[in-house]
């Protein structure tokens, strides 16, 4: 993707700080809810362990990528033209959203998204130039192209899924090949849309697409995830670098992290280098909240002290007032009614919870 470099200006310093770390926010006028694909497929196939499979390089990645933890194992597979990259994800991040305002709504849902390109370009804070269509359809050819195989294991036998990131697309123009994108149609595999359903999802921060570099929204990210809504996160460097799926040597990952902790511009985090331990602390900002005000009933929930005790006993090794904070984003979110039994409720997410995501790392 071509990005725009905005053009220096007598602003304050702040202020130019600012522009020289985040993209310009092309279509401010927009307030849509984003969900995090990449998160909701990992939970499902690794259970808490997040790897990634889609590529932070400009150049094409042909190379087969393998993971493995625990016994369990996780191939991504390229086509000729690429691993998908964190761009191309963009569209999926797009198709996930519309679906879940649709099912928030009350509507009816399918695979099949039709995505209007202008739309598409202006969500994901992108121009509208012609090269910025063009770019789109090279993604869907990248999305439909990548492959992801996995075993899951069930006591002594093992099962074998192979599946894509979408199952099909097509394209419509203007008359000629050099015509004008006018829409795309996706097809979301049987896998992400069983994601969707379950609204395995998480809320990202709209400055997401504002974030200029590959590993800048890896980061984030992995913050989104593993931090959520705890008051810090943190991690080895070397895990770190393990998770980002970073091509980069380890020397140079660690100078990118300085640099992210120095210019302190990631959305709802903030990142600091411990360079006695060789870790990363992530320092949640409290911009979150805000942003799933949901009904007035959630915040009147009040627990009884024994619910947190079952809780840790449903989630053995959670924090439960971590869970909790997950479970009001979701019933914010999600524009759930008011449970009947609140703490019986509780309860059963955590079951849920740690049904998905197992003891934590």
């Amino acid at each position: 993707m071509s990005y725009d470099t905005p053009q220096q200006s007598s602003l304050p310093l702040e202020s130019a700080r600012d522009l020289a770390t985040l993209l310009p926010e092309r279509h401010p006028e927009q307030d849509l809810f984003i969900c995090d694909v990449a998160d909701a497929v990992l939970k499902d196939l690794m259970q808490h362990m997040e790897h990634p499979f889609y590529s932070l390089s400009k150049k094409p990645e042909t190379a087969i990528r393998r993971y493995e933890h625990n016994g369990n194992w996780i191939e991504i597979t390229p086509s000729v033209k690429g691993l998908a990259t964190i761009y191309d994800k963009d569209i999926l991040i797009y198709c996930i959203s519309q679906i879940m305002a649709k099912l928030n709504r009350g509507e009816a849902v399918s695979q099949n998204v039709r995505i209007n390109s202008r739309d598409l370009l202006i969500f994901t804070n992108r121009g509208t130039a012609g090269k910025d269509y063009a770019a789109l359809a090279e993604a869907l050819d990248r999305l439909a192209g990548t492959r992801i195989s996995t075993n899951v294991r069930a006591g002594d036998e093992e099962e074998y899924s192979t599946f894509g990131l979408i199952d099909a697309a097509s394209i419509r123009r203007k008359h000629g090949l050099d015509g004008r994108l006018l829409w795309c149609e996706v097809k979301l595999s049987d896998w992400v849309f069983k994601a969707i359903r379950a609204q395995d999802v998480l809320t990202l921060h709209p400055d997401y697409f504002r974030l200029r570099k590959p590993i800048e929204r890896r980061l984030y990210e992995l913050a989104r995830k593993h931090c959520g809504a705890q008051a810090q996160w943190r991690c080895s460097v070397q895990l770190l670098h393990k998770k980002s799926g970073s091509k980069s040597p380890l020397k140079q990952f660690r100078y990118l992290l300085k640099d992210t902790a120095e210019t302190d511009h990631l959305p709802d985090y903030h990142i600091a280098y411990d360079e006695t331990d060789d870790k990363v602390v992530f320092v949640n900002r409290n911009t979150m909240q805000p942003a799933l005000t949901g009904p007035h009933w959630i915040d009147e929930i009040r627990l009884d002290s024994d619910t947190y005790e079952a809780a840790r006993d449903a989630a053995p090794g959670w924090d439960p007032y971590f869970i909790e904070a997950e479970w009001r984003n979701w019933l914010a979110s999600s524009e759930k009614t008011p449970p009947r039994k609140p703490d019986l409720a509780f309860i059963a997410f955590c079951a849920r919870f740690y049904e998905r995501r197992g003891a934590p790392a």
